[in-house]
């Protein structure tokens, strides 16, 4: 045996161990991982009140990151082509959103305004809501968030530009560490003439 042979198989096998086994991992994992962390917590994941909790918990997180078995692609494979030749903005404002941090796994709550200039076709209105809910149902940060929304519209509309705005709270930041209750945040993503053109990109930001 070569002289680091022993020792690249250690490295090996770290490596393997730090790998993720979700496809291994069950829903009664899921709750077994729960009265865990109510032990830690100093519960006792037997009385009344907690005995139902680990199932409670683990359907809960399905919910909230349901958007890991979703394709935000094929939200936007049905366009509409008939539209007279229209060229300006399409622009909708204030999809209420609930995400997870992936820091803390608290709770991010907002908006988001979504806009694109059709290149020849447009989608349906409830897709573009659908595509916000689709990313923000994942463990996510702000920012992965506002151009993972953007990205997807742009790939699959291929239009003249696309604007995300994404203005949220952090319960990681305002229930816990700095306590600031009243303060959000907000994440911006352009492209095309939203980018090139000043008007464009000052109407989005001001309408």
């Amino acid at each position: 045996m070569e002289p680091n042979a022993d020792i690249s198989l250690s490295i090996e096998q770290g490596l393997e161990a730090k790998k993720p086994a979700s496809s291994t991992r069950s829903y009664e994992d899921a709750k077994e991982a729960v009265r865990t962390i109510l032990i830690w917590l100093g519960e006792d994941p037997t009385r009344e009140g907690l005995l139902d909790t680990p199932d409670r918990v683990a359907r809960a997180w399905s919910e909230y990151c349901q958007g890991y078995k979703l394709d935000p692609n094929t939200l936007l494979q049905t366009c509409f082509s008939e539209i007279n030749g229209y060229v300006d903005p399409v622009c909708m404002r204030d999809i209420e959103f609930v995400s997870h941090c992936e820091h803390h796994m608290a709770p991010i709550t907002g908006f988001a305004d979504v806009s694109y200039v059709p290149n020849g076709k447009v989608v349906g209105i409830s897709k573009l809501a659908r595509v916000v809910d689709c990313f923000a149902k994942r463990l996510q940060t702000q920012e992965r968030l506002t151009a993972s929304i953007g990205k997807c519209i742009d790939e699959n509309l291929q239009p003249l530009g696309v604007a995300v705005r994404v203005k949220a709270f952090h319960s990681c930041m305002s229930n816990r560490g700095v306590n600031k209750k009243s303060s959000h945040l907000t994440t911006t993503f352009f492209t095309g003439v939203f980018k090139t053109e000043a008007q464009f990109k000052y109407d989005f930001l001001n309408g």
